[in-house]
């Protein structure tokens, strides 16, 4: 129990129409401040897309989560965020929001391995 750390995770969610507020999982971001980690897995089905909106292309969304991704990693190309401390780039990404990529509210966990962890949460909630 001790090697247990506390996370949070929020799922990753595109809302093609957001007037009418439908959505689908296209990933999931983890932060341990402890483990020092934030991380993030996505993959968007572009049948899925489709079956919700013919007007997005899906390497439209695959580069703004590639954003997301550049920002959690922290490359100087995640802009002004990427050169955040870890838990400020992570609660501006899982922010509130009104956008086609949108997260869900922050749940929280206990964890010994952040990176099996964000792959076990992946493989429920998006694939």
């Amino acid at each position: 129990m001790q090697d247990r750390h506390t996370f949070e995770y929020a799922i990753i969610r595109v809302v093609p129409k957001v007037e009418r507020e439908e959505f689908f999982n296209v990933g999931v971001i983890l932060f341990s401040k402890r483990k020092k980690f934030l991380g993030i897995k996505y993959h968007v089905n572009p049948n899925k897309l489709k079956a919700f909106s013919t007007e997005i292309e899906c390497d439209m969304i695959e580069e703004y989560l590639k954003a997301w991704k550049h920002i959690c990693e922290g490359y100087p190309y995640g802009g002004k965020i990427g050169t955040f401390e870890l838990s400020d780039r992570f609660r501006w990404l899982v922010a509130c929001r009104s956008t086609i990529i949108q997260s869900s509210k922050t749940h929280s966990g206990l964890c010994d391995d952040p990176e099996k962890t964000l792959n076990e949460i992946f493989n429920t909630f998006v694939l």
